[in-house]
């Protein structure tokens, strides 16, 4: 009985010296790559957060979103109503779009890539 347990023993150490070593790869596995290196922090000073203005006036209070200084959202909040919502679709510094709700017909962000 204890040699059965012995010889257990040593195939299990041989077993997990190979699979340590390497030679044994179940099912053709990659190794793990090592982690991409981290960004620098932004010291350039661009806005990662949209700039906020809000203006109020007697019949409504407006907020203008900016990015780096562009206009690309307004919300106009009325004093009775509902707040709707001018979007640039396309960066143009026009507002295209006239929304109600945000949540219905949501425009994805999209940036420009080159501009020349």
């Amino acid at each position: 009985m204890a040699n059965r347990y012995y010889l257990f023993l040593a195939l299990c150490l041989w077993v997990a010296g190979h699979l340590y070593a390497g030679e044994i790869n179940p099912d053709g596995l990659e190794p793990v790559p090592s982690p991409p290196q981290l960004p620098d922090p932004l010291v350039s000073g661009e806005a990662i957060e949209p700039e906020i203005t809000i203006i109020r006036k007697d019949d409504a209070t407006i907020e203008e979103y900016r990015i780096n200084g562009k206009l690309y959202m307004v919300k106009i909040t009325p004093v009775v109503g509902k707040p709707y919502y001018l979007i640039d679709n396309n960066g143009d510094g026009r507002m295209d779009t006239r929304m109600n709700d945000l949540r219905n017909g949501f425009v994805v962000p999209q940036w420009v890539i080159y501009s020349w």
